[in-house]
């Protein structure tokens, strides 16, 4: 199975309204960014343990470590999970940006240093969400 099948069987496995609600935000962020690389972690590790929840990953960060060597990650995750659905934004330095500049307009979310977590999208703007993506798109900030 390719990733855009994994993406594609994980989504459908959501029960609704999640599907349909990870749909829409999936939908958007290939719109935002139609050629990014797509990802697909299934949270578990090596030995199949889960350590995780599944989150679908666009785009290409490249995390660069103190000793010199690199990993190539995802800029922006999308994981629905128990409690709504978490936007990972990778690459941001500074870990107050993402709360001061979106979280007053983003509505009714979480916001940490490179996360928005929301229930549904009812409780968010989905026009601030989008300008967040567009954002962690252009980066990395660091």
């Amino acid at each position: 199975m390719n990733i855009q099948e994994q993406i594609g069987a994980y989504i459908a496995s959501q029960t609704e309204p999640k599907r349909s609600e990870v749909e829409i935000l999936h939908q958007r962020i290939l719109h935002i960014l139609p050629e990014a690389k797509l990802w697909f972690f299934d949270g578990t590790n090596e030995e199949g343990k889960v350590v995780s929840n599944p989150t679908i990953g666009y785009g290409l960060y490249t995390i660069k470590y103190a000793k010199g060597t690199t990993r190539d990650f995802f800029q922006i995750g999308l994981s629905p999970n128990k409690t709504g659905i978490s936007v990972h934004i990778m690459g941001i330095a500074d870990k107050t940006y993402l709360n001061q500049t979106y979280g007053k307009e983003l509505g009714k979310a979480s916001v940490s240093g490179y996360c928005i977590k929301f229930k549904t999208l009812k409780d968010i703007n989905l026009d601030v969400l989008e300008s967040a993506i567009r954002y962690g798109f252009a980066g990395p900030h660091e």
